[in-house]
């Protein structure tokens, strides 16, 4: 099981472990949000269990997919697509060592111009 929380505990959660490889998303929603690119994992949408989800709000930032965060601490949490059975967490809100490894970039060509992208993984254009 993997687990984790924001950074004031006001959502703490389980999922079942991932459905698919991890990912580093460099669009410009997901920058936006978390001040760079931001790494994920999918899993089961109804495998994710919240212990507490007192700060938990869920912001429509398009229209295929709302991202989940906390309101008390900011923490950005998941992002979940209107089609499809998987929900992204992002591997930073996890707790522990979590046995993850990045399995591709997606969306580079909506990477920031501040930075490079280095490394063997796959570099996808879009997601």
């Amino acid at each position: 099981m993997l687990r984790g929380s924001c950074l004031c505990g006001a959502v703490a959660f389980t999922a079942e472990p991932p459905k698919g490889r991890a990912i580093a998303c460099h669009c410009a929603e997901c920058r936006r949000q978390s001040g760079h690119y931001f790494a994920a994992v999918p899993v089961a949408k109804d495998s994710v269990t919240f212990d507490r989800e007192d700060g938990l709000t869920w912001y429509r930032a398009s229209d295929i997919a709302t991202r989940g965060f906390c309101a008390r601490c900011g923490s950005t949490l998941f992002w979940r697509g209107d089609a499809g059975a998987n929900v992204h967490i992002l591997i930073g809100s996890l707790d522990g060592e979590t046995g993850l490894k990045l399995g591709a970039h997606v969306w580079v060509r909506e990477q920031g111009d501040y930075y490079d992208i280095g490394g063997d993984l796959p570099q996808l254009q879009e997601g």
